[in-house]
């Protein structure tokens, strides 16, 4: 009997004649890699989660991204605290360390003698008189810079916002140049403040201007405008919406651009020491006073003063730290 006489006395067998069919164009095999393909990958697939080919092998992506979690890991323990403290104490703790030792360098009566003399304490009154009045002015205007920046459109807005940030980039001592040429004894507007507390106040309005501006423009950006417009179709007037709605909102973010502000001016310098005057106990600041007393080789006068100025200013950035957590705390409680 033949094969051909056989294979037509049995029929046919689906199961073992019919001719193989194709692969899917979307089949793959279980390790991620096309039939017949070779090492082609899926079209999807980004070239850093290529598969190895390689069955329980990871990807070159995940095996990155295993790296990197293991380095930040690294600096989030105990060689990134100790980078950070090794910073901090070259740049910030052991040079006012330095500073402390050479303030009692004859001990708590030679330090108290310095920062309780005369000429001292009239640079230091001086000083936090005129710094406070730039904060409040700064809290006042700044806001209102803010808001108008935030809800209002004009032309020329964006050269505005460049000219606030200027004095960060502004070098003070051309700031104190500039404005002496203005408010000078030459003044071509005929405004004279020059050896004046109220020339000080410019000064340092300049160089202060952006701190209560940028803390408060964020949070203008992100408040919820339908509660004024709320309170407006209830009958609220502008003074009562703002005073009653949008200040709670923004009392922390100007209470923190006030101190800081405060904090920068009492430590100010070049752009008051031209317009100032330095007049002993009339214009003269702290940081000219120490300057003086450096001059005159009088260097623990110098550095008891240096400290007061440095406890006034941490004082009051503690005091921001403070309210702010206090508020952060109170907003995440009443949320």
């Amino acid at each position: 009997m033949t094969p051909d006489t056989d294979q037509q006395r049995r029929g046919p067998h689906p199961e073992t004649d019919a001719a193989p069919l194709p692969p899917r164009p979307d089949a793959t095999a279980p390790d991620g890699i096309r039939p017949h393909g070779g090492d082609a990958a899926l079209p999807d697939t980004p070239p850093d989660t290529l598969p190895t080919g390689r069955p329980g092998e990871p990807s070159r992506g995940a095996a990155r991204a295993r790296r990197h979690g293991k380095g930040l890991r690294r600096l989030r323990g105990p060689l990134g605290i100790g980078i950070v403290t090794l910073w901090l104490s070259v740049i910030v703790l052991l040079p006012l360390a330095a500073l402390t030792v050479a303030a009692f360098d004859e001990g708590l009566a030679g330090f108290w003698e310095a920062v309780t003399a005369p000429a001292a304490l009239a640079s230091l009154w001086v000083t936090v008189l005129v710094s406070a009045v730039v904060a409040l002015v700064n809290a006042v205007v700044g806001t209102l810079v803010a808001w108008v920046l935030v809800r209002d459109e004009f032309r020329g807005k964006r050269f505005v916002n460049a000219v606030i940030d200027l004095p960060f980039a502004l070098p003070t001592i051309v700031a104190s140049i500039v404005l002496l040429s203005l408010y000078g004894p030459n003044s071509p507007i005929g405004v004279e403040l020059n050896a004046t507390r109220w020339g000080l106040v410019v000064a340092l309005l300049l160089v202060t201007l952006p701190f209560v501006v940028r803390s408060v423009q964020p949070v203008l950006i992100e408040a919820d405008h339908e509660v004024e417009e709320a309170a407006a179709s209830l009958g609220a007037t502008t003074w009562t919406t703002f005073r009653r709605i949008v200040l709670p909102t923004l009392a922390p973010a100007i209470l923190s651009g006030t101190g800081l502000a405060f904090a920068r001016a009492i430590g100010e310098y070049g752009s008051v020491v031209l317009i100032g005057g330095n007049i002993p106990r009339e214009t003269q600041v702290a940081s000219q006073y120490i300057q003086q007393q450096i001059e005159i080789d009088r260097p623990l006068n110098a550095a008891a003063v240096s400290v007061a100025l440095l406890a006034i200013a941490f004082v009051t950035l503690l005091l921001l730290r403070v309210v702010s957590s206090r508020s952060q705390r109170r907003e995440e409680r009443d949320a």
